[in-house]
């Protein structure tokens, strides 16, 4: 692979922690909200970042952009989260340059997710990318990475089954209940939060299991009851949530609060309950773990369940793979040729005073048959040289041989 230490990818930086070196507990210390993502794009605009995206989701915290050094990039995430510099340090990797570029053709890929293959990451880097930008701080380098990126994995859905299936964090959520619940038929199951995870979860209890009592929360009582409506299921109130929780038999908790929603108060003395806490940080208080009346799982938990569709999907890593070399070479032919627009605007300037100047006018009478900056043969000197320096590595010669290329006469 080209060395590209010299050149402005160097300043690319990836940096994160993910599920690989971190339980739920502490990568929920460097979760990011909206809120602090504004913060956090406020305070690198004032820094002189002026590029740059966060990847929060139950798997990873991760901040991609252009710095000076990774530290930079770190202070921006851990002076807006509860966690501090040197634990994040301790946990996280950095990546620079080419190897940042790749590890984002990975993530968007499915190939570094808890699960194998989760194609929810797509949505999420969406989302991201999109508050970024609105916020000014998507350029050029970005937005054609990313979608580099999401091309790459449309293309590795559409060919192979790396996310064939149905295994994610919220299906597992329901193949737990399903095998560990008995008589789940009738249980009463309460779903708290109808977000983007709260919504694939509702969907998959309606489709996967034969419940009839499966009651939906939110914060906003109307996204709740328009799901719920949605789906043939039933609706509460917010304000009902204690009543709820307490009546419960099974209870998924989907929000993304900074603190827990679900209370030790709300479970003790309240029967046997199985909990399911999908929210990163923890949206249940671990001190319910302590009641024998209760089980508590979390994402890490269900992430850990395995089937036949994983090894499915594993045998299909290498054809991933090969998608993703392919369009990350497209994208790099794309930043070689970014880096020589500089110099291919200069030589088509020189070509052009050449072209006007009277000694050119007597080697070739023809000089003024075309208007300034649409001569046909200029162009064909800078398409023939952007090709060159796409395939070679000359230098300084270009710019001779464009001007000896143009003033030679025609048929040599």
């Amino acid at each position: 692979m080209q060395d590209y230490r010299n050149t402005e990818m160097v300043r690319f930086f990836a940096v994160g922690i993910n599920y690989k070196k971190t339980d739920v507990s502490r990568r929920g210390l460097f979760a990011v909200n909206n809120d602090q993502y504004r913060n956090i794009l406020q305070i690198a605009g004032e820094n002189g970042i002026r590029e740059v995206f966060i990847l929060s989701t139950c798997n990873r915290t991760e901040i991609y952009g252009f710095a000076e050094n990774a530290d930079q990039l770190i202070q921006l995430i851990c002076n807006e989260t509860s966690g501090n510099i040197g634990e994040f340090k301790q946990l996280a990797y950095v990546k620079r340059g080419i190897e940042a570029v790749d590890h984002l053709f990975q993530v968007g890929a499915g190939l570094d997710s808890q699960i194998l293959g989760d194609y929810e990451i797509v949505g999420q880097l969406k989302n991201a990318v999109k508050f970024s930008k609105e916020n000014g701080f998507i350029q050029s380098f970005s937005e054609r990475l990313v979608n580099a990126v999401l091309q790459s994995s449309k293309e590795i859905k559409n060919q192979t089954t790396l996310s064939g299936g149905t295994v994610s964090v919220s299906f597992a959520a329901v193949q737990y209940i399903r095998e560990n619940v008995k008589d789940v038929a009738n249980k009463k199951i309460v779903l708290i939060g109808t977000g983007k995870i709260g919504r694939n979860t509702c969907k998959n209890l309606a489709d996967y299991l034969e419940a009839n009592h499966i009651t939906l929360l939110n914060r906003t009582d109307e996204k709740a009851e328009t799901l719920a409506n949605e789906l043939g299921l039933k609706f509460a109130p917010y304000k009902n949530l204690s009543a709820e929780i307490a009546a419960a038999d099974v209870v998924l908790v989907a929000t993304d609060a900074t603190e827990p929603v679900v209370k030790l108060a709300h479970v003790e003395g309240a029967g046997e309950k199985l909990l399911i806490d999908l929210s990163v940080p923890y949206n249940v208080d671990e001190a319910a773990k302590r009641l024998d009346t209760v089980t508590l799982i979390n994402v890490d938990d269900l992430s850990k369940l395995k089937d036949e569709t994983l090894a499915k999907r594993q045998a299909e890593v290498p054809k991933a793979k090969a998608i993703i070399a392919e369009h990350l070479s497209e994208f790099i032919e794309w930043y070689e040729m970014r880096k020589h627009v500089p110099v291919l605007k200069a030589v088509k300037t020189k070509l052009e005073e050449i072209h006007t100047c009277s000694l050119y006018t007597q080697i070739s009478p023809d000089t003024y048959s075309f208007k300034p900056g649409n001569n046909p043969k200029i162009q064909q000197v800078i398409n023939g040289l952007a090709n060159k320096m796409r395939k070679q590595n000359q230098k300084g010669c270009y710019y001779i041989e464009a001007i000896n290329e143009f003033i030679a006469p025609a048929g040599n």
